[in-house]
């Protein structure tokens, strides 16, 4: 039994993982304190559902190709019903190749889909006006899922002191061992920003399993970015 767990591969995609995660962590100690970069988080009262999210998005040091990606999603009905509830918890390290592009490898946490890890690409960028991160990703699990996920925010001057802000978001899960949808969400938000707040319009557009249930939620969002 031991040896089994020993040579399964995902024993040792874990320990691949927490060597890179400490090599990292190493590597951050011995160099300077990165610079604070914010941590937006947004919660969302829509007509059918309750929405949190939070991002975070970190270099272990300023000249690290190593950093760590989370994006943490959960929503639930009014009355609180199991089967409304939806959690997507991915936990990614990454590692720059060459401007914004890279490698990732970590886990997922999706209650349609299960537990995974998972290894994949990224591209990020970002300006004043800009945000942009792709990942492509494959699970490590029997179905063979594979992934899609991006963040896409647009946020240009209105006036000295407000800035526009809109941001796409998409998700899309496909079961290759089986070939079907598994799981995938388009969220769309429109609104102002202030310095680390920002408020306005959202919809989430949510769809479930191989039939692709519909579950769409409209309402009123609010973020702040905290330092």
């Amino acid at each position: 039994m031991k040896d089994a767990i020993r040579n399964s591969p995902h024993s040792r995609f874990f320990v691949l993982l927490l060597l890179v995660f400490f090599s990292a962590h190493y590597q951050a100690i011995a160099q300077a304190t990165a610079p604070k970069v914010p941590t937006p988080v947004e919660f969302m009262a829509g007509n059918n559902r309750l929405f949190f999210q939070m991002v975070v998005k970190r270099k272990f040091s300023p000249n690290s190709k190593f950093g760590f990606l989370n994006v943490s999603s959960f929503s639930t009905s009014y009355d609180n019903e199991r089967e409304e509830l939806d959690l997507v918890a991915p936990v990614l390290i990454n590692y720059t190749l060459y401007k914004g592009f890279g490698l990732v490898a970590g886990t997922t946490i999706n209650n349609r889909v299960g537990f995974s890890p998972l290894v994949g690409a990224q591209h990020s960028f970002t300006n004043q006006k800009w945000v942009a991160v792709t990942i492509a990703s494959l699970f490590l699990n029997s179905s063979r899922n594979v992934e899609l996920f991006g963040i896409y925010e647009f946020k240009p001057q209105l006036t000295p002191k407000t800035n526009l802000y809109t941001r796409v978001q998409f998700m899309y899960i496909h079961n290759t061992a089986q070939n079907f949808h598994a799981r995938s969400f388009l969220q769309l938000r429109a609104g102002v920003k202030k310095d680390a707040l920002n408020f306005g319009l959202g919809a989430n557009l949510d769809q479930y399993g191989p039939e692709k249930d519909f579950k769409p939620n409209y309402g009123l969002f609010v973020g702040w970015a905290f330092l």
